[in-house]
């Protein structure tokens, strides 16, 4: 699933009802984005992912939790490469795993490579930058 300008943007209803765009009531209130850069080497990522997990459970699930990945880490991000515990155990906690889609296209992925659940962005920077104008936390590991 690609997040576009329109959907990063998008503001809760009110309501706080589940919408088609998937808001949920805890959208609103600024979340946390963990900005994961670097190898494609497995132990990497899942640090990563098990920082993202200790967080989750830190904070709680109020707040979104969103871990881009960016460089060719993007390559982990792969369907049934190696194990994939921690993706799936990221995933399971409501923590979104965006991949850049420009780090895709330098790494020669195509989106129906990623692991199942996996989201993408079109440019990590922006949608970084994007996050921490709308107030969210950012922690680069």
């Amino acid at each position: 699933m690609e997040l576009s300008d329109r959907d990063l943007n998008a503001t809760p209803p009110e309501s706080g009802n589940q919408t088609d765009a998937g808001a949920r009531p805890g959208d609103a209130l600024p979340g946390l984005v963990i900005h994961g850069f670097g190898p494609d080497s497995g132990t990497w990522l899942a640090g990563v992912l098990r920082s993202a997990g200790n967080s989750r459970r830190a904070l709680g699930p109020e707040r979104r939790l969103e871990v881009v990945v960016q460089g060719f880490g993007v390559r982990l991000l792969r369907s049934g490469l190696g194990d994939q515990s921690a993706l799936d155990g990221a995933l399971s906690e409501d923590i979104h795993v965006l991949a850049c889609r420009n780090s895709m296209t330098h790494a020669g992925i195509q989106a129906d490579e990623l692991h199942r659940g996996v989201e993408t962005v079109d440019a990590a920077v922006a949608h970084l930058a994007r996050r921490q104008w709308e107030g969210w936390a950012y922690v680069r590991l």
